[in-house]
């Protein structure tokens, strides 16, 4: 994963980064078209440290375009209006799916981890439960930038 080269001054720490992204509650993730389009979706991820796991429908145009081109792009920010309170993190890779897509709940050792998190972060803890219309994308960043603008703040 390459590190961030511009605004070190900003960037989070690696615990601020890993915090950010396991308490907050969306992402927006952008993928290619066939015409070499954007497509921008708002979708539930889990992040266990390394590596951003994204839960997506497997009939979805998200699902389309990372099959034809796996590049992905992802967006986790929140700050509101004030510009001192933005922060955000942006990670960039190539995705893989990982286990049956849809997701039946065939059993998968390197499922574990990540559906115990998505079920306490979204489904009130307990055992995931599967719907058989959603997979799992693993995001292996290859580049991370983050900010948090309130440490401008501090600088001064």
């Amino acid at each position: 994963m390459s590190g961030q080269r511009r605004g070190t001054a900003i960037a989070m720490t690696d615990p601020e980064r890993d915090t950010f992204l396991r308490t907050q509650p969306l992402c927006r993730v952008a993928t290619v078209g066939r015409d070499g389009d954007p497509h921008v979706s708002a979708l539930w991820f889990v992040w266990d440290g390394s590596t951003l796991w994204l839960n997506s429908l497997v009939r979805s145009q998200r699902w389309i375009d990372l099959d034809r081109d796996p590049r992905l792009g992802v967006i986790v920010d929140d700050g509101g209006t004030d510009f001192m309170a933005l922060r955000g993190v942006e990670l960039r890779g190539s995705i893989e799916v990982v286990g049956e897509a849809p997701r039946k709940g065939d059993p998968l050792s390197e499922l574990v981890r990540p559906e115990q998190l998505f079920a306490d972060k979204y489904m009130g803890g307990g055992a995931f439960r599967y719907d058989g219309k959603h997979g799992w994308l693993r995001l292996t960043a290859e580049k991370v930038v983050s900010w948090d603008f309130a440490k401008l703040r501090r600088d001064r």
